[in-house]
C-alpha cells in the first residue's frame, strides 16, 4: 500500500475536507494551529492560503455553495469562502455561554449543522487534561437552519468527530475517551434514542466523516494506553496529579497511522493500519480522515502535512 505525504507551511494540519463543486471541487483543505486554512492542489503540487480564522481551525465541511464550515476551536462555528478569504461567525455560544472546545461538525441536506463540544472545562491548549481526567462534559449541538441552537446530548467523554448516516437518520459522534462511536437517532422507529455505531476501538477515535463510498471512517489517533485506561478508571485526585506532571513525563500518544471504517449497521468494513512499518513510519497522530474516490486523506494534529493512500 503506498503511502504520500504533502507538507503544508503551517504545523498541525488537523483535518482535512475534499471540495465536491464548483471551481475547487477535487481539492483538499486543512487549517493549521496558526489559523490558517490552505487549499491543496488534488496533486499536491500547489498550495494556497485561502483564509486565516483567527483562531484554531479544526473540523472542515465542504457546504454546497462553495464554502467551508469551520469548527474553530476558540471562536466557534465559522463561514469560511475560499474564493474571498470572508470569515463569518456562526455561532460562539451556548446557551449564552462561550463554547470551550468547538471541534467536528457535520452538515445536513436541509442546513442543520451538528457538531461537537469536547468539553465545557478545557481547552485545546489543555486537551490531555480533559481526556486524563475523563471530564465527560462533551456535548453533541445542533443548529437549525432557522438559528436556533440546542444541546442534543452531553456527558460525552471527549465528544470528537460528528458524521451523518447516508439516509439522514441518526449522527454519529465520536467519544475518543470511551473508545466509542455513539449514535443519536434523528428519525424512525428509535427517534431520539441513542446507541453505540462502534465500542471497544483499538485506540483512541478523533475525527470521522463519511466517505464518497457511503462508509464512516474514523481515525484511530493512537492505540489503547493500559496507563489512560487506568488513570480514567482511578480517583480524581490521581488523575489530576498526573496531568501535572512535567509533559515528558505524562502519557503520550503512540506513533501511529490507523483509521476504520464502518457501514450505517455498524459491521467494519476496513480497517487500515500503516504503521509502525512503511512510509507511515514517520507520519503520526492521524486526526482527519477523508475518503473520496477510492483515495483516503489524513490529516494530523502535529503533523506539518497531509497524506493520503489509495485502496
Amino acid at each position: 500500500m503506498t503511502f504520500t505525504v504533502i507538507p503544508v507551511p503551517g504545523h498541525g494540519a488537523e483535518d482535512v475536507v475534499v471540495a465536491t463543486s464548483g471551481p475547487d471541487a477535487g481539492s483538499v483543505f486543512t487549517g493549521t494551529d496558526d489559523g490558517a486554512i490552505f487549499r491543496v492542489a488534488p496533486d499536491g503540487e500547489r498550495i494556497d492560503r485561502v483564509a486565516h480564522t483567527g483562531g484554531r481551525p479544526l473540523g472542515l465541511e465542504w457546504a454546497p455553495d462553495g464554502r467551508l464550515l469551520v469548527c474553530d476551536a476558540r471562536r466557534g462555528l465559522l463561514w469560511v469562502d475560499p474564493a474571498s478569504g470572508a470569515v463569518e461567525s456562526i455561532t460562539a455560544e451556548v446557551d449564552g455561554r462561550r463554547m470551550v472546545f468547538c471541534n467536528n461538525a457535520a452538515l445536513a441536506e436541509d442546513g442543520t449543522i451538528w457538531w461537537s463540544d469536547s468539553s465545557t472545562q478545557f481547552g485545546i491548549e489543555r486537551w490531555k487534561d480533559d481526556f486524563v481526567r475523563n471530564t465527560r462534559t462533551g456535548r453533541l449541538l445542533r443548529r437549525d437552519p432557522d438559528g436556533t441552537v440546542a444541546v442534543v446530548l452531553d456527558g460525552l467523554a471527549f465528544a470528537n468527530g460528528v458524521a451523518l448516516s447516508a439516509a439522514g437518520d441518526f449522527v454519529a459522534v465520536a467519544e475518543t475517551g470511551a473508545r466509542t462511536v455513539v449514535r443519536h437517532w434523528i428519525s424512525g422507529p428509535s427517534k431520539g434514542m441513542r446507541d453505540r455505531l462502534c465500542s471497544d476501538l483499538p485506540g483512541y477515535p478523533d475525527n470521522i466523516a463519511r466517505g464518497s463510498d457511503g462508509l464512516i471512517w474514523i481515525t484511530i489517533a493512537s492505540p489503547t494506553d493500559p496507563l489512560v485506561e487506568r488513570l480514567q478508571r482511578g480517583p480524581m485526585a490521581l488523575r489530576k496529579l498526573a496531568t501535572r506532571l512535567p509533559d515528558a513525563l505524562q502519557p503520550q500518544p503512540k506513533q501511529t497511522v490507523r483509521v476504520v471504517a464502518y457501514d450505517d449497521r455498524g459491521k467494519l468494513v476496513h480497517d487500515l493500519d500503516i504503521s509502525p512499518a512503511g512510509h507511515g513510519a514517520s507520519y503520526h497522530m492521524v486526526t482527519g480522515v477523508r475518503e473520496h474516490d477510492g483515495r483516503v486523506w489524513l490529516g494530523s494534529l502535529h503533523e506539518p502535512a497531509i497524506a493520503f493512500t489509495d485502496l
